[in-house]
């Protein structure tokens, strides 16, 4: 562990739990604890407990923190209502992507932007450089922040006890101010498994007493960032750094949805991006299967089985414990990108026939 890497407030609760570490985006983080298909099946058939302390939070707050926004970033942030959040993200002045993100409208002038852990800092300061002409204040409030995420089909039932928040009234993409076995909490019903569940925003001092309060509430599985990777891969989501980047736009992603263009003001982007809406990609992200027993990874190229020719590359990759096969993302020729097609990957020289399919891999039940 190098002497920088950061250790959130439950590090001795996952060594007593015999976890495994890796060290991400400057983070001593939880990669696994029983074992990756168990915890990743927890999540899909039971309920799973994560520690996700390592992403950034960054308040804003004032009379125009939602226009601040709304200049910011490319959703229509002050049109979100007082308790629900949005989907977004934050686009350079070329339209490529600095990050995604999460805001959450926690009150008629306060806001919680939600930022991957490998770009917390980046994102917090662009908040500030892009503020600064809006009466707003801008606080990178990550140290007063811990995050716990209990995931899954059991989450309600688990939870439910613990909060006097009535969970079958909290909306997806909602969040509530409550308590949390009597410590407060922003709770939401927001997650990256594919699954429901609730991420609970809670005061470092206060962490240990919830995590162990659910830990002790039913079966549950703690789970590491290994598992929340296959979950989130199955469940068609991106990863910054893999199916996002500066050198993609949103549109580029297949995410143009994020994009308000009507919005009525100016924003970041704003020409880039219009501009990129006409214009059709050269690549698309899609979906792969093999009923080979290796996966693709990560910068494996995607290939014409007829030929060789690289047309394409994998951004994600991996063995499905759901569906029993390997899946993959990549960004493959637009003219290549139709579901049924036929492809290869070229893993460590093996030519290995895919086949094309619609995202998600993986769509819950109810």
């Amino acid at each position: 562990m190098g002497t920088d890497t950061r250790r959130t407030p439950l590090h001795d609760v996952h060594e007593r739990l015999g976890a495994k570490f890796t060290d991400f985006a400057g983070w001593q983080m939880p990669l696994r604890y029983t074992g990756d298909v168990a915890e990743h099946t927890a999540v899909r058939t039971g309920a799973g407990l994560f520690d996700l302390t390592h992403m950034g939070e960054i308040l804003l707050s004032g009379p125009q923190a939602g226009q601040a926004l709304d200049y910011a970033l490319v959703g229509h942030a002050s049109a979100i209502g007082v308790g629900r959040a949005r989907y977004t993200m934050i686009c350079a002045d070329d339209g490529g992507i600095l990050d995604d993100l999460i805001v959450y409208r926690t009150g008629e002038q306060d806001y919680l932007v939600v930022a991957n852990a490998s770009n917390a800092a980046l994102v917090a300061g662009e908040l500030v450089d892009r503020a600064e002409d809006f009466d707003t204040e801008v606080r990178d409030a990550s140290t007063e922040y811990a995050l716990i995420a209990v995931q899954g089909p059991r989450a309600v039932s688990l939870l439910a006890p613990l909060t006097p928040t009535d969970l079958a009234t909290v909306k997806y993409y909602a969040s509530y101010p409550t308590t949390v076995a009597g410590r407060p909490a922003l709770l939401a019903r927001t997650g990256y498994t594919g699954e429901d569940g609730f991420e609970l925003f809670v005061a470092p001092d206060d962490a240990e007493a919830v995590w162990t309060a659910v830990a002790q509430a039913g079966e549950v599985l703690p789970c590491g960032l290994s598992c929340r990777d296959t979950l989130r891969l199955e469940a068609g989501m991106p990863l910054y750094g893999n199916e996002l980047s500066t050198a993609l736009t949103p549109y580029a992603a297949g995410l143009g949805r994020v994009v308000k263009l009507d919005k009525p003001n100016d924003f970041v982007g704003r020409a880039a991006l219009a501009k990129a809406s006409a214009e059709t990609p050269a690549r698309k992200l899609v979906g792969l299967v093999t009923e080979s027993r290796r996966a693709p990874r990560h910068g494996y190229p995607v290939v014409d089985p007829a030929d060789g020719a690289r047309i394409g590359e994998i951004t994600s990759g991996a063995p499905s414990p759901t569906l029993g096969h390997p899946v993959a993302m990549a960004y493959v020729d637009a003219d290549r990108a139709v579901p049924g097609s036929a492809l290869a990957v070229d893993i460590r020289g093996t030519i290995t026939p895919v086949d094309v399919v619609e995202l998600p891999f993986y769509r819950r039940s109810s």
